[in-house]
């Protein structure tokens, strides 16, 4: 298998080594970057060749949440952000810009390591043909949703997300299953998290947004409604 390039960006010197020892031990190839500003510009030049950003948030000349909405205009690579603050309207607010991933400082170098292979696996895993709900179509080989053949641009979270829920068309989906399923072992976040994204999922189905429906005191069910 081709090696899979990172792109780490943090202005301490110190936590890009450490971070860049344990992913080169997986085999992965490290970009690095030292400020918002080095990290455009290397994602740029790499684009095609980027398949994880990690992010700080506090970095001088450009913080981080600068860097994502610019990188979220073009693209949808998987970003994880790091963040030394760890406050639940921070990691609201990154979910909202379109993060994928949340960890806060300090953190284990081995959990850090098991997150970025759990995003990147599911990013590989999935080679099903396209398929039709209602007029939303879902190309998982290309982690491709277009609504009346019109592509729409999902985060990885909103698209694991839809796509979980599609899966288990017509069967009510508990929050707590959906966290277990979707954000995984290794997320201990409130439950409101769902709520921001299905909102924004809905949004960006536009009309076919009701096919998400809410289950009151239980949580959600995608059934295709005419």
């Amino acid at each position: 298998m081709v090696s899979e390039n990172i792109l780490v960006v943090d202005d301490e010197s110190r936590m890009r080594k450490l971070i860049k020892d344990f992913l080169a031990q997986k085999g992965y190839s490290i970009l690095e970057a030292a400020d918002g500003e080095e990290a455009l510009q290397i994602f740029e030049e790499n684009q095609n060749k980027i398949n994880l950003i990690l992010l700080d948030v506090m970095m001088p000349k450009l913080d981080g949440w600068s860097v994502l909405r610019q990188i979220r205009q073009i693209s949808q690579v998987p970003i994880i952000m790091l963040t030394a603050r760890g406050e639940e309207q921070d990691e609201l607010f990154g979910f909202e810009l379109g993060v994928d991933e949340y960890i806060s400082k300090p953190f284990s170098p081995k959990i850090l390591v098991a997150r970025v292979e759990a995003i990147l696996k599911r990013t590989r895993k999935e080679t099903d043909k396209v398929k039709d709900y209602g007029g939303i179509t879902i190309d998982p080989e290309g982690r491709t949703v277009k609504v009346d053949g019109k592509q729409i641009e999902l985060s990885l979270r909103e698209y694991e997300l839809l796509k979980y829920l599609v899966d288990n068309e017509n069967i009510a989906l508990s929050r707590d299953k959906i966290l277990n399923n979707v954000w995984n072992y290794d997320y201990y976040g409130d439950s409101r998290t769902i709520d921001s994204h299905i909102k924004k999922i809905r949004h960006k189905l536009g009309k076919k947004g009701k096919y998400i429906e809410t289950m009151r005191g239980v949580g959600y069910k995608f059934e295709v409604k005419q």
